[in-house]
Order: C-alpha cells, then structure tokens, then sequence
C-alpha cells in the first residue's frame, strides 16, 4: 500500500510540475516575467540562456533577455543573431506578452520536434528582451493600465524611444555635404541634446556587443509595421517619405511582417483612432500594412534609426494593435493573429548575402562591406556599408537581384565580385573574401613573370587603376631592357 501511495505522490508531483510550467496568458508583472523566462530556460537548457543587460531601469529593475541558439552564450560565423525588444514604451504592453508567449512556443516546438523551428533555432541566435520599460508598465498597471500617455516614459519621466543619439542629423548633414558616409555614425557624435537614460545604455551597449543582424521594436496604439527612415531630412512634421539607402529593403522586411500577420495589411479592417477621445481613425492596411516612419510623422532620437545607423542591424518598428493595454482574455487570440509573422520576420535574416573575409592569417575584422545593386541598366550603389565582426562574418540583407559585392579593410586590396541573390531565399548566398595585403603584393613581385600571391587561386580582384599603371610600366621596362 505505502509502495502505491508512493507512486501516486510522485505521479501527482509530476503533474503539478507539468501544470506550473504550462504557459498562461495573463500580464505578467514584473516579478512574474524572470519566472517565466527561467522555467522556459528550465524545460529547454540546451538551447536557451536567461540573461540581464549591463544596467537595470531607474527603479532598479534588470532588463532580462532570453536567447535561442543550439549554442546559448556564443556567437557563431554564418549564423545570423536577431533580437526583438519589447515594451519600450511601459503602457505599450502586448509585445511584452507576445515574446514571452513566443519564448515558449519556441522551447515546446522544439521539444516536439517540429522540423522548421528546430532548423530556425540551429541556424540562427534569437534574443528575446519582453521589457524594455518594467517602470513605466508598473506605473501603467498601478493606474489601471487604461491610459493613453501614463506610463509611456521611464521612472525619469522620459521617453525611451526618443532617448537614442540623434544620428538621422549626423548622416542627413554628411549628405547635404556630398559625403558619403552612413554607418557606424556613433563615434561622429560630438555631444547629446539629452542625457542617455540607464535603459538606453543598457540597449545601446547590447546592440555594440552583440553583431546583430535584424531587429524590430514592439510598439501599440496602432497596426503597422512601420520603416526607417523615422526622421524627415527638412524637420517637416508628418508626411515626408524619408528613405534610407536601403529602402527596398526595410520595407520587404515591413510587408513581410504585415502579410503574415492576421490584418495588418487587410485593406478593410477598422482602422485605429489617434487618442482616446479620437473620432477619426485611419487603416494602415489601404497600404499594405507598412509605412515610412516620417511618411507617418516624424521623430528624433528613435531606437529604429539609430540601430541602422550605429551598427550592422536593420530594425523596423512594429505596432501591434489599437489597444496599448489589450485586456487578458484577448491576448491569445493576438498571439494567433502575430505567431506566424513573429516568426516569419526571424526568417528574414537569411534573406541576401552573408561570409567571411579573411587572409592568409585568418579572419579580418572591421572589413568594409559595400553592395552596388546592378540589377537595372543604371548601376545603383546602396551607401550604406556594413563591417565583419570578430571572425570575420558579415550578413548583408537584400532585396532579389544582381549585385557587385566589395571587401575592402586597410592596408589590403580590395576585391570585388558579382552575386545573384533569387527570390524565395531559404538561406543567404555565402560569399567569401580572401584579401592580399599590399605589402606582400610587392614583397613578391621581385622578378618579372612572377605573380602576385593567390593570384592563381582562381579569385577575381579589382585592383586601383593607379596601381595597375604603375605595374604595367615597370613590365615595360623591363620588357625594353631585354630587347
């Protein structure tokens, strides 16, 4: 009898288990969300880690991120990382319950042995951040969670999505003057109109960290999916399109989002009012779902820009619907109508190009990375480079076509070489760079007829013109010294 009784404890032990680490769709307080990151990593520790960033929110809150990867804690050449960040705005909270519903559909998915999330999590690295904002959402939830502005900014009072540096300024001045420059602008910065809140740093050291591929912000109040450029280049309010060098690009990944989600780009859904007290409404899905962040208005300081313009990231801004504080019985069904374009948005990082530049010692960090699209009869340089990061890895997203691919780093010759990339990618095309440095280029050439090391190996290089004269000539002489 006690064998039996036994038994039973232990069979109702497990049970309980089992119900306590099933997933509930509710608003997890700020307690509750780390207990549910760690009983997910807990079910799934092969392939999970439970992380927080350098520096909590003013009220001392840490801002807690769980990754995917077949590899937690390491990044990995040809496997691109993404990360979406939630609840930057605290009152803007289903993308918070969004990610921590996807963190768990990932790890059960992949218990299950579902064939497509287990190829998505070993050929990718996902970071999930639910909580940008823990401080604003609990000012939120302690004012009944029904405001439209209460709990948007942090414990300072302060909107996070207009904290970032400005660096639109920096690359729309650099344009005006004729210069082409358009990445890694942080270190152009020169002062800050504002001080850089703890939850910024936090964010800002994340994306400097980690070589981030894609991105997007969840947002609320509206149900667009919405692309950089945020800012206008002339200050006009609202309705300028301001696009980026990349424009065909972010806004692929935009309709991505929108066609995959339930009606963000159904053209006869209700749109979503402005305010509250609101009577007009506009519905997004006229076009398409998406919108150019200044085309809708415009705003300094975002985090959108500033990740396309600091590093090698390329974020969107989604807005997940009219409601900023859904009540519990409808966030499930939000789940269903968000899962699959949460997923199909992850996807997108293997969209274009992506490879490894080295030489003869190994890999080439900081290489230069730049694209000219040649598809059309007029070739089109896209002015936005991106760098190799510490394994000499880039990822380079682009739209299907033909393209003129660079790598170029100090003291090295550049190499150049054309790729196709198709349509319906399943994986980015991998193209590799092995570059020359120049000073063993003349080291070698030391008696005529000789040629440049690797230049036999069947690699095509582009060399300066001035360069190629010079060697030209002194094969001339000597050609006339012979004879």
């Amino acid at each position: 009898m006690a064998y039996f009784y036994m038994v039973f404890l232990g069979l109702l032990v497990a049970y309980i288990g089992v119900v306590s680490s099933t997933f509930v769709w509710k608003h997890h307080n700020n307690e509750e969300l780390p207990l549910v990151l760690e009983d997910i990593h807990e079910k799934c520790p092969n392939i999970t880690r439970v992380y927080a960033l350098t520096e909590p929110s003013v009220r001392n809150v840490p801002l807690y991120v769980i990754e995917f990867s077949d590899s937690p804690g390491f990044h990995q050449p040809y496997k691109p990382e993404v990360k979406y960040v939630g609840n930057i705005h605290g009152n803007e909270v289903l993308g918070r319950e969004l990610l921590l519903g996807l963190a768990d559909y990932l790890c059960e998915r992949y218990l299950n042995h579902d064939r497509k999330i287990k190829t998505l999590i070993h050929t990718t690295r996902i970071h999930l951040l639910p909580a940008m904002n823990p401080d604003g959402w609990q000012l939120s939830y302690e004012t009944g969670a029904n405001d439209y502005l209460i709990g948007r900014n942090n414990n300072h009072s302060v909107d996070l999505n207009r904290n970032f540096p400005d660096l639109d300024a920096i690359t729309f001045e650099l344009e005006r003057q004729g210069i082409s420059h358009n990445n890694h602008l942080l270190r152009d910065v020169t002062r800050l109109t504002a001080p850089v809140e703890p939850e910024t740093r936090a964010v800002i050291r994340w994306m400097m960290a980690i070589p981030f591929v894609l991105s997007a912000a969840l947002h609320g109040g509206d149900l667009v999916a919405n692309y950089p450029y945020d800012e206008s280049r002339s200050g006009a309010p609202v309705s300028e399109y301001s696009a980026s060098p990349d424009d065909d690009t972010f806004r692929d990944l935009a309709m991505t989002y929108a066609e995959s989600h339930a009606d963000m780009a159904d053209p006869k859904r209700q749109g979503c009012r402005i305010s509250n007290d609101d009577t007009t409404s506009y519905n997004f899905g006229k076009q398409g779902g998406v919108t150019n962040g200044a085309a809708w208005y415009s705003l300094k300081g975002g985090m959108q820009d500033f990740s396309y313009l600091a590093t090698n990231a390329f974020e969107v801004t989604l807005e997940l619907g009219c409601k900023k504080y859904p009540p519990t019985e409808e966030l499930e069904e939000e789940w269903h109508k968000n899962r699959e374009a949460l997923l199909a948005f992850i996807w997108k990082a293997h969209i274009g190009i992506k490879g490894i530049v080295g030489d003869d010692s190994g890999f080439i960090k900081n290489a230069i990375i730049s694209v000219v699209n040649i598809t059309g009869p007029v070739p089109r340089p896209i002015r936005h480079d991106i760098t190799t990061g510490d394994y000499g890895d880039y990822y380079r997203l682009l739209t299907p076509g033909h393209y003129e691919v660079t790598a170029s780093h100090p003291g090295y010759f550049s190499v150049s070489r054309v790729v196709t990339v198709p349509h319906h990618q399943t994986a980015a095309r991998i193209l590799n760079f092995k570059l020359e440095p120049k000073t063993s280029w003349f080291d070698d050439y030391t008696t005529y007829g000789s040629y440049p090391y690797g230049l036999r190996d069947g690699q095509p290089r582009i060399y300066k013109r001035s360069l190629y004269e010079q060697v030209t000539n002194m094969m001339l002489e000597k050609k006339d010294t012979k004879h």
